[in-house]
């Protein structure tokens, strides 16, 4: 067992019912989400150990996000309780050529003001073999970037190893500055760095030119060559991995993943997802694997990235953010044929 710290928001989820439009009936679903804390749930499902750092109103609201977490197996024991509100997401799910939609109302959060310093990270890093991250924390303030800054800077010092998953958010940068100011900055101290395409041209303003974001057509080479300007432009990182993700429709994607690591560049086995239940936490779901099997797989990086690729495809069959599925569920994704169907 790994002991495994992550760091950020959590929220409040308000869905429309099904795939209604917001307020189309009287009724929002309430759940708890939000980037690391979906990493942590899966990690600690997996059977490792698990602890989620953030700030939460010392209210029943958080006492509520507290019991959540600590249902599923996360170390609650670092959060900082204070006076202020927690985010709400407004979610509205699409259906065939309609998109889903996402409505934030986050500015004045209780993470969004926490400062350099209010962490004791020495005494959180004790113990613990890997630290987490997005880009997601450092778009919310000047004072959460820093926050998430001084984190990595004192993950590497303690000899940790650290994630970044880029988690490019277009509608919360809006503070004065632009994702590249800060996302450089972080990435300097990741040891891996995941996105998808467009994460890395947005945050880290590194582009491939035959990149497309909008026409859905993938070609793995490029994504090659992008992994490799990602690690020439930051020494630190050892492996960038990319997931591609083909939208045919709201309710049908296509979803694979590329790594390039240590011992080479790999691609993971393609999964047709035909029926979409809930993509929110995909990404997350497949940080969450990456770093189980990096850490579990004893440096067989095709192996960890088949996994991360299963864990995230089965997300895509989870209502909520958080990705309730079991290393033995995942297990029993690669055994068979892609489809769910076991080969015996």
């Amino acid at each position: 067992m790994h002991r495994i710290i992550s760091f950020g928001e959590i929220m409040l989820r308000l869905k429309s019912p099904d795939h209604e439009r917001l307020f189309q009936s009287p009724v929002l679903e309430a759940r708890f989400g939000g980037g690391e804390a979906n990493v942590a749930v899966s990690l600690a499902l997996f059977g490792e150990s698990a602890a989620f750092v953030t700030a939460l109103p010392d209210n029943p609201l958080g006492n509520a996000v507290v019991q959540e977490l600590r249902k599923y197996g996360v170390d609650t024991s670092m959060i900082k309780r204070t006076s202020g509100r927690m985010g709400i997401y407004f979610l509205e799910a699409g259906a065939n050529q309609r998109p889903s939609n996402v409505v934030y109302d986050r500015e004045g959060s209780c993470i969004s003001r926490v400062q350099a310093g209010d962490f004791d990270w020495l005494r959180i890093f004790s113990g613990a073999s890997w630290f987490h991250i997005t880009g997601i924390t450092p778009a919310l303030s000047q004072s959460a970037a820093d926050t998430a800054l001084e984190a990595m800077q004192q993950a590497k010092v303690s000899g940790l190893q650290v994630s970044i998953d880029l988690n490019y958010r277009k509608k919360l940068w809006n503070y004065g500055v632009s994702a590249p100011q800060i996302m450089r900055q972080l990435a300097a101290y990741a040891d891996v760095i995941i996105a998808n395409e467009e994460d890395i041209q947005a945050s880290l303003d590194i582009k491939a030119h035959q990149i497309d974001v909008k026409t859905g057509v993938l070609d793995k080479e490029v994504y090659r060559t992008l992994a490799v300007q990602v690690k020439e432009a930051f020494p630190s990182v050892h492996t960038v991995a990319i997931t591609l993700r083909e939208s045919h429709s709201a309710d049908y994607n296509g979803w694979s993943a590329v790594l390039h690591g240590k011992t080479g560049f790999y691609q993971s086995r393609s999964y047709e997802i035909t029926d979409i239940v809930d993509r929110v936490g995909g990404g997350d779901s497949f940080s969450a694997g990456l770093i189980y099997g990096l850490l579990n797989f004893s440096g067989d990086e095709q192996r960890a990235l088949e996994f991360a690729a299963a864990a995230s495809a089965l997300k895509h069959s989870v209502i909520g953010d958080f990705n309730l599925v079991t290393l033995a569920e995942v297990e029993q994704l690669l055994k068979g044929d892609g489809s769910g169907r076991v080969q015996r």
